[in-house]
């Protein structure tokens, strides 16, 4: 299996001013294995330490931050005798021993010569319990369930994957059918590591769903373990309403869809916490698209997807029956799987910033505004073959965007102000923007 995100790590590795890198992510999309696979390929040896339990590392770190200390601790525990120019050193599930995470700002400050990799699926949440945090003494990388293009890759079409990497639409169009079938196994399948291995070799849909239904029980066993014991009813029931939050024709979050007379402060605590895991994204609306973005954030107003695609059919129940049922799948829910799929491209696009748009009156919504520090590009998603364009045009009209883009089952067409992209290549966006803008 190969991770796009360890290109990032080999840049990190070089850097002159290298600080201690967190690598960020939920519960199993496969921050552990992403950082032994980069020792065991980049470094003559790897020390991987995991605090969850480890008493004996609780209290090495408890006494002081003496780096010296602390490394011959390390060598004796793991039994390695640590060279910093060779070897890598993994603190896992970090959030466990606060004062490890203290101690980077050490490392870094009189110790840069160690290479020191970290990652806690709990780590957002530590960290808003006050935990101390070296701020600016750290690098961070986000690590996310493996896109579509990682997941041709996983599952052997690379000769697909570069067709999409060239921008090779008359190409991809030949195949368009091979295509159309793999985004459909994406869409049930999704990109959690374990899921798309285990498809891999053994193309067992069954045996996927089994692999899901424990990842999303051991999430549920998170918020009984981890999360504050007040918050922890709430936490499931806002959990469990976000596949009909996103069956809704408007997909605007609704407290009042978790439970009847529901209000936002109630919540807020449970959606943090949700956030915080990486178990959600939460997309905010803009009703003035003017850069940056951010700042014109609606923080009331959003919608609310989930981490992956395949956990997302499995919390519906969706069966594989509707993988050969024509294009069914891609309209399921309003289409709400097909924004789910192009929302998790998007985010795995290092500073791309994403909000959606509706005007004052909602009567025109725009499903995606991205914002790559120079442009502002409305993007439309469309799960069907029968397309219209009318929130877009309406957007056109009042804000002159340089370039509106439509995502949709459609091929590649070029129009005069509307670029048509088809739903394979949503992870190229960035890409494709930049050479389209050179070409107006």
């Amino acid at each position: 299996m190969y991770r796009y995100a360890i290109e990032n790590l080999y840049k990190w590795k070089e850097k002159k001013n290298r600080k201690p890198l967190v690598i960020q992510g939920a519960r199993q999309v496969g921050k552990t294995w992403l950082m032994k696979e980069f020792g065991e390929k980049a470094y003559k040896n790897t020390v991987y330490i995991n605090f969850d339990s480890n008493s004996s590392m609780k209290d090495l770190f408890e006494t002081d931050f003496d780096i010296e200390r602390l490394i011959m601790g390390i060598e004796i525990y793991s039994g390695t005798k640590i060279d910093y120019k060779n070897t890598l050193i993994i603190f896992d599930e970090i959030q466990e021993v606060p004062k490890a995470i203290s101690s980077l700002k050490y490392f870094y400050e009189n110790a840069p010569q160690y290479h020191i990799i970290c990652a806690g699926s709990l780590l957002g949440v530590a960290l808003h319990k006050g935990t101390s945090f070296p701020v600016g003494k750290i690098d961070f990388l986000k690590l996310y369930p493996l896109t579509f293009k990682e997941f041709l890759l996983a599952t052997g079409n690379e000769n697909f994957l570069k067709l999409i990497e060239k921008n090779d639409y008359s190409m991809i169009k030949v195949f368009r059918e091979k295509f159309i079938e793999t985004l459909k196994y994406y869409y049930f399948i999704g990109g959690m590591p374990e899921c798309v291995s285990n498809f891999s070799q053994n193309k067992d849909f069954n045996e996927v769903r089994n692999i899901q239904q424990r990842i999303l029980l051991a999430y549920e066993q998170d918020f009984s373990k981890h999360a504050p014991h007040e918050i922890v009813p709430r936490l499931r029931m806002l959990w469990n309403s976000i596949p009909s939050q996103l069956s809704r024709e408007n997909k605007k979050f609704i407290y009042g869809m978790v439970r009847e007379g529901a209000r936002a402060k109630d919540y807020e605590m449970a959606l943090m916490w949700l956030i915080d895991c990486g178990l959600v994204h939460k997309i905010s609306r803009v009703v003035t698209p003017k850069l940056p973005l951010k700042a014109y954030g609606d923080l009331k107003a959003f919608k609310l997807f989930m981490l992956d695609t395949g956990l997302l059919t499995c919390m519906t129940g969706l069966n594989q029956s509707t993988l050969i049922d024509g294009n069914k799948l891609f309209t399921e829910f309003k289409g709400a799987l097909t924004e789910q799929y192009v929302l998790q491209q998007f985010v795995a696009i290092d500073n791309l910033n994403i909000y959606y748009y509706t005007n004052s009156r909602g009567s025109c919504e725009i499903d995606f505004l991205i914002d790559n520090g120079e442009n502002i590009i409305p993007v439309e998603v469309k799960a069907e073959l029968n397309l219209k364009a009318k929130s877009l045009k309406v957007y056109k009209e009042k804000y002159a965007p340089e370039i509106s883009v439509r995502i949709s089952m459609n091929d590649y067409n070029k129009e005069e102000w509307l670029l048509n992209l088809p739903l394979y290549v949503a992870g190229e966006i960035e890409k494709i923007i930049k050479e389209e803008t050179l070409k107006v």
